[in-house]
């Protein structure tokens, strides 16, 4: 059995898709984010960055003590070689979906979230910093889009790279992309969400709601980039 600690947001259902694709048993612990549960003495022992999703795996390979896990790419990664499924084992195979991966984690999940903060969650407008992010969002949707000329997935075959990359393009509409400059993107965003285990691992933590563009005054404390917890 694997706990996740998970919040439904674009990081959140990276995970909660991976798990339904790979079949794994696992049960969902809510990280109420605008709440501080991120904050949370028992969740910082899991996630010292104090950013959800995070896991506990309670059945490792080697038999011994359960492991957790934090950060979304080191998540995917183990969980595919926890199953051997869906990153491949020759060297040039891996090497494609690591490099696609480290994109999502280092350009598309973070330009995207700030492209999102400067134009939703901002005490104030910043046009620099709109035109700056948004910019950028553009910027890495082309290169999404070239990548996908001719193929049907990111690397060949449906593996985490993909599971990363769908749950920011799915948000799409709120960064207020054109999805039809980028056909091909959009060919394999369409494909992707008719997966059943992907829309199964979409809809977790649907009950507990989805980000809705506002804060309010509670939730900017513990969101705000900090180094520690509101006193």
């Amino acid at each position: 059995m694997i706990d996740l600690y998970y919040w439904p947001t674009p990081n959140g259902w990276k995970i909660s898709i991976a798990l339904e694709e790979m079949g794994l048993d696992y049960k969902v612990i809510p990280v109420n984010i605008g709440r501080g549960d991120q904050f949370k003495e028992e969740f910082l022992k899991i996630s010292p960055n104090n950013r959800m999703p995070a896991i506990v795996d309670h059945d490792p390979e080697d038999g011994g003590e359960p492991i957790s896990v934090f950060e979304t790419g080191a998540i995917l990664v183990y969980l595919a070689e926890k199953t051997g499924k869906f990153l491949p084992s020759d060297i040039r195979g891996r090497k494609e979906v690591m490099e696609w991966l480290m994109w999502q984690m280092g350009g598309l999940g973070p330009m995207l979230g700030q492209n999102g903060h400067f134009k939703f969650y901002a005490p104030e407008t910043i046009p620099y910093a709109q035109e700056r992010y948004m910019n950028e969002a553009l910027r890495l949707f082309g290169v999404l889009d070239r990548r996908l000329e001719g193929r049907d997935f990111v690397c060949g075959s449906y593996s985490i790279a993909d599971m990363a990359i769908w749950p920011w393009v799915i948000t799409y509409k709120r960064q207020e992309i054109d999805l039809s400059k980028f056909p091909n993107v959009r060919r394999w965003y369409d494909a992707l969400k008719e997966r059943p285990a992907l829309r199964r691992g979409y809809k977790v933590g649907s009950e507990f709601g989805k980000p809705t563009g506002k804060w309010d005054d509670e939730a900017r404390k513990y969101l705000a980039a900090q180094a520690t917890a509101p006193k």
